[in-house]
């Protein structure tokens, strides 16, 4: 069961504000005369809200994924991204390769693969995007997920009808980017570099591979 202080501090932001209104109860009227219940701004706020989470979640697993990546020697890191005059949008890139992560509509929040096609940008949410060549296999489709008003005045991010949170979507998508964006033909020479020095190991011992 969650606990309020398994929460991230943006997610806590609710308690300091009744604090302060207990503080400065005059305030706080004044403030909120002529204010209603507003679920549009709500999901907008919780938009920008998880958008923000999701980034922090992928900036912590990229400094994890590039530590052994040795400044690219070894391979190429993963890199994190604003995207222009938006409020939270932004992507990964790697090795041509770009995962997007946007709102696209109220209440929408898309993740989506793009790639470099003879200097311009090809992008498609809904379906697969084929990269096959040389230094990637196929991309995975993009998807959306959608925000719904939970009974409590609280929103709630949901994919396929199934609630999710921000730990799920950065796990699963940071490794289907990763895994979308391997350059096999770096694996390959690496592969073959290793059986080449079990190879010369064995013939030293006196065996045959």
């Amino acid at each position: 069961m969650a606990r309020y202080l398994d929460q991230t501090p943006m997610q806590q932001g609710w308690i300091h504000e009744l604090a302060r209104a207990e503080i400065h109860p005059d305030a706080e009227q004044v403030l909120r005369l002529g204010k209603a219940f507003d679920p549009q701004q709500l999901i907008e706020e919780s938009t920008i809200s998880f958008l923000t989470e999701l980034r922090e979640q992928f900036v912590e697993m990229g400094k994890v994924f590039n530590g052994y990546s040795e400044n690219g020697q070894r391979f190429q890191d993963a890199k994190i991204y604003s995207l222009a005059q938006t409020p939270a949008d932004f992507m990964m890139f790697r090795n041509g390769i770009k995962l997007l992560i946007s709102n696209t509509a109220h209440g929408v929040i898309q993740i989506a693969f793009a790639k470099h096609a003879r200097g311009t940008l090809s992008v498609d949410g809904q379906t697969t995007v084929s990269v096959e060549d040389s230094t990637s296999g196929p991309v995975p489709q993009g998807q959306e997920i959608l925000a719904q008003m939970g009974p409590f005045r609280e929103v709630l991010w949901t994919f396929q009808g199934e609630r999710i949170s921000a730990d799920q979507i950065a796990k699963f998508y940071f490794g289907e980017f990763i895994r979308a964006t391997r350059d096999t033909r770096r694996s390959r020479s690496s592969d073959q570099l290793l059986l080449e020095q079990i190879k010369t190991l064995l013939q030293e011992k006196g065996l045959d591979l």
